[in-house]
């Protein structure tokens, strides 16, 4: 069976979808011809149409408005300012009242006056580069959303797709100034994310209740409604470590938010527990709702209250709501401040902190349309704090926000009581760690126990903590201080000095083994502010001074020791910034207090747990190593967060974090299930893949993988268990465990080798082998003796006794003789016939795998293709032909046209004369205009010689981007 192409398979699909719920299709030729034939990024003409209807006063000159936004700079900045004109927040000049109005893009109030069009094979060249977008919707003429489409035949489609994408923001950057998100789909999965930010962490799975269906996943996605919502409400932008971050609202955070808004405006219900487990954006969920609530007609210009526990956060929030361009916001920096603002009826976003309530008069504010946001609602409501909220403002309604879910020991009571008593499982809103683990939005966590001598011995720990009654549910770090500072043996025990110096050394040699060699960072979380300065001048013994940095909070009053490590804000802030990036150091941070809550460094990885904590206080620590991260140069995917445990605190979890049991499981999981795990599979799943190996890879072994392998749907298979061995040695490795596995491993990694070199190319998010493995690998593969595969033959006269005198079997031969054409067609890209000679053999190798071809059938048909090359290149020499040139005569000979070596002359002349075609849409018509007519002189079928010229620019286009 022919294996469906991508536009059969995915993309007319998807446009009839489009097309169901409400979009209008526009053929290929239209969309051309209405964009200047694709000189255009707009449809010019619809687009001045509705600037004109929806703004009766706008008076500018046709093209005005296209010429302002041709000006925008082609990068990240550029598309910020294109979505506040898409959000009507862009500005024209009113003639006739003499002051400036908002200029209206499109209408979200009455949806039905926009227009809504799909088209296809969306073309743009900019003189440097060309793309052809697979789907790209418009609204009014601008396009907002394109679709990568892939075959769901192909390995790594998606991923794919993504790459392409990455490769049209570098190569073609202007398209991406109007257009605002993207997606990117194989008909299985569908992935999205917003155009300027194409890092895997912040591209999406879209989800459907019709599991895996695409007509649901387009029709939801797509759907006008939705695609408004994207443009007007859920992009934001924010700054992040001083540079411009686009950020899309996942379909969680829009889902709380709209509850938030509806809870808020409800007249008969005042309170909501929103529970987003750490790391999953809960920032801009509460930011969005207040700025919806702050809009909201309903809610008739209303007071929202900004609550954040920590002025770290309140700086961050600050700045947020800043990038954000929300206007009526103050920042109530003082209880003084506070106070005034409410008694004064302030209507508008009030940025504070919870302690700014203290002895607040009651009923300061007896307004019902005051809505309170509050950040970790369940530390910061608690005792006379949130009492005096109440009172103060008797009659608003109140929305807490956690990051850690409610635990067992305050059901009914506290935050419970605060905010979810209105709803029948407490919360108005839930996205569990377990929801977050599943959409790649956090990491598993893992953790390890230290040796038993470096544990805090258990009835200390017990005693002086864990049984404590004012330990349960302990939410804030500083009131986790005050239990530990009357906690005297057990601060004594972990600040011993020999202890100290055995801790640092263990954490040096697991951090060179063990993280290092993944490219990752980590914490050294001590017990108080005096054990991380003992930490760091052990450290110093065993690592390089500059691969640790200590951050705490400075007292004036410190001693010596301590004043050693102050650090000025400068510094800090520098520290962190460099923590964040690869190459910089430092790779350790030692922390107590500080950087265990709020910060995010997706580069930390590992967690050296030396400060007893439960409940939320732990919870909040460990999320630190959660976050995703992906490198695309240095081919870096973080599998998980990992965590080694000092005190022995994972050693009574179930005690440790007081949440129900099906929280604690999803949160995290002890390495020795890795280890299990990994066994188990070397035991059971290894074993029918070593078997193919009989002879220590010799070429018989090789050959007899290859053919073994052709199924796509075995290899596949195979790949996805060796990758998930591979992953489960990354975590565990070094470790003596491993030994008895070593050798089988190896011998897995070698296999996975083999078949890789013969049946994929590259992919760029994706690579060969982890780091550990690479190492292992390129210990002991070479050993093995393997060479076979992708041994490169010249194509020359030679080439074929070289291929048969090959050791081997047929099918190393055919494998290798593919990779040859493909090699000599990327190394001669200026060559057509090299580029179709390649796509032939892709063609036999396909046939090949799906067993359409047998391997003699397949070997002949290369072995035709290498002597054609030579027939070839003598006949060309003889005419005097370039590449070009012969391909277009060897074209035209094919498709019977007469005349065809002058034909081809003329079409050569043709493209003397027009040398910028790839760089010119004006030369690439003209040069495809006087193409069309001297084929046309000698055939009048213009379909037939469309399809001819067609067909030799489809190829050109590939064999530029070689």
């Amino acid at each position: 069976m022919p294996t469906s192409s991508e536009h059969k398979t995915v993309q007319a699909r998807i446009m009839t979808y489009a097309q169901n719920v409400g979009w209008t299709v526009v053929c290929r030729e239209e969309a051309e011809k209405r964009r200047g034939g694709g000189l255009s990024l707009f449809y010019d003409d619809l687009l001045d149409a509705k600037v004109r209807e929806f703004n009766p006063r706008y008076a500018d000159a046709e093209g005005a408005l296209l010429g302002q936004f041709r000006h925008l700079h082609a990068d990240i900045y550029g598309n910020r300012e294109f979505v506040e004109h898409l959000r009507n927040r862009g500005k024209f000049f009113d003639h006739e009242e003499k002051r400036e109005r908002d200029l209206i893009l499109i209408d979200y109030d009455h949806p039905e006056r926009n227009v809504y069009e799909v088209t296809e094979e969306w073309s743009f060249h900019n003189g440097h580069y060309g793309t052809r977008e697979d789907i790209v919707f418009l609204i009014n003429g601008i396009p907002v959303l394109m679709i990568e489409c892939k075959n769901a035949t192909r390995d790594e489609a998606i991923a794919l797709g993504i790459d392409q994408i990455r490769r049209y923001h570098r190569e073609t950057p202007e398209l991406f100034v109007p257009q605002q998100l993207f997606t990117a789909t194989d008909a299985i999965g569908f992935s999205y994310g917003v155009s300027w930010n194409t890092v895997r962490r912040n591209i999406f799975n879209w989800k459907d209740e019709e599991i895996g269906k695409l007509e649901a996943k387009v029709k939801s996605f797509c759907a006008i409604p939705q695609m408004l919502a994207f443009l007007k409400e859920y992009i934001v932008f924010a700054e992040k470590d001083e540079e411009l971050q686009k950020y899309i609202l996942r379909q969680h955070q829009t889902g709380a938010v709209d509850a938030s808004v509806s809870r808020a405006l409800d007249p008969k219900r005042s309170r909501g527990l929103i529970w987003h487990t750490q790391g999953s954006g809960k920032t801009f969920t509460m930011i969005k709702a207040a700025d919806r609530l702050f809009r909201a007609p309903e809610a008739d210009k209303p007071t929202i209250l900004l609550m954040i526990d920590r002025n770290e956060l309140e700086d961050q929030m600050l700045k947020n709501l800043a990038s954000l361009g929300l206007g009526n916001l103050e920042h109530a920096s003082s209880i003084f401040r506070l106070n005034k603002l409410l008694k004064d009826d302030y209507r508008g976003i009030i940025v504070t902190m919870i302690h700014k309530f203290r002895d607040m008069p009651a009923e300061i504010n007896s307004r019902s349309n005051i809505f309170v946001l509050i950040d970790e609602a369940h530390r910061t409501t608690g005792g006379d704090l949130g009492n005096y909220l109440m009172a103060g403002l008797p009659n608003a309604s109140f929305i807490g926000f956690t990051g850690t879910p409610v635990d067992k020991t305050v059901y009914g009571k506290g935050t419970f009581k605060t905010f979810g008593c209105e709803d029948d499982k407490g919360y108005l809103h839930k996205y569990s760690i377990a929801d977050s683990i599943e959409d790649g939005t956090t990491l598993p966590l893992y953790y390890q126990l230290a040796p038993n001598d470096m544990l805090v011995p258990h009835e200390t720990l017990d005693a002086e903590f864990l049984s404590l009654a004012e330990a349960e549910g302990v939410a804030d770090i500083e009131e986790l201080n005050k239990i530990l500072d009357r906690a005297v043996n057990l601060k004594n025990f972990l600040k011993g000095k020999e202890r100290i110096e055995k801790v640092a050394q263990f954490v040096a040699g697991h951090y060179l083994a063990n993280v290092e060699p993944l490219g990752y960072k980590a914490f050294l979380v001590g017990v108080d502010r005096e054990a991380c300065a003992f930490y760091k001048q052990a450290l110093d013994r065993f690592l390089p001074s500059d691969y640790s940095a200590v951050v705490y909070t400075a007292n004036n009053n410190d001693s010596a020791l301590l004043k050693q490590f102050h650090l000025d804000q400068k510094e800090e802030r520098q520290i962190r910034k460099s923590f964040g990036k690869l190459a910089e150091l430092p790779k350790l941070l030692i922390v107590t207090e500080k950087l265990l809550t709020g910060f995010d460094a997706p580069l930390l990885y590992a967690m050296y747990l030396d400060k007893p904590m439960r409940d939320h206080t732990l919870l909040q620590a460990i999320a630190r190593v959660n976050r995703p991260y992906e490198n695309e140069a240095q081919e870096m995917v973080k599998p998980h967060g990992f965590v080694l445990d000092f005190v022995g605190i994972f050693d009574k979890l179930e005690k440790a974090l007081a949440f129900d049991s099906n929280e604690i499981n999803a949160i995290v999981k002890d390495i020795k299930l890795l280890k299990a795990l990994f066994k188990s599979k070397m035991e059971s799943i290894a074993p029918e893949y070593l078997r193919l190996v009989e002879s220590n890879f010799n070429d018989r072994d090789v050959d007899n993988l290859i053919e073994h392998f052709r199924d796509p749907e075995r290899r596949k298979a195979f790949f996805r268990e060796y990758k998930e061995i591979e992953m489960l040695y990354e975590i565990i490795s070094p470790d003596a465990f491993l030994r008895p596995f070593i050798d089988n491993y190896s011998m897995l990694a070698a296999i996975y080798d083999v078949v890789r070199k013969a049946y994929t190319k590259r992919i760029q998010v994706d690579r060969e082998f982890q780091r550990k493995t690479n190492m292992l690998v390129q210990e002991h593969v070479g050993s093995y003796g393997i060479g076979q595969v992708q041994q490169v033959v010249k194509l020359d006269a030679n080439a074929i006794d070289i291929i048969n005198a090959q050791s081997g079997g047929g099918a190393t031969k055919v494998i290798n003789l593919i990779k040859s054409i493909e090699r000599i067609a990327e190394e001669q890209s200026d060559d057509p016939f090299l580029i179709a000679m390649a796509a032939r053999a892709q063609a036999v190798q396909e046939s090949f795998e799906n067993r359409q071809t047998t391997t003699a059938e397949a070997l002949e048909k290369l072995m035709q293709e290498v002597e054609a090359n030579e027939v070839r290149k003598k006949e060309q020499a003889e005419k005097g032909f370039d590449g070009l040139t012969y391909f277009v005569y060897r074209t035209l000979l094919d498709e019977n046209i007469e005349q065809a070596e002058d034909v081809s002359r003329q079409i050569k002349s043709a493209f003397v004369e027009y040398p910028n075609w790839q760089k010119s849409e004006a030369a690439m018509r003209e040069l495809r205009k006087k193409i069309t007519f001297a084929i046309y002189a000698q055939s009048d079928d213009l379909d037939r010689v469309t399809g001819i010229v067609d067909a030799l620019f489809g190829l050109l286009e590939k064999a530029s981007r070689i």
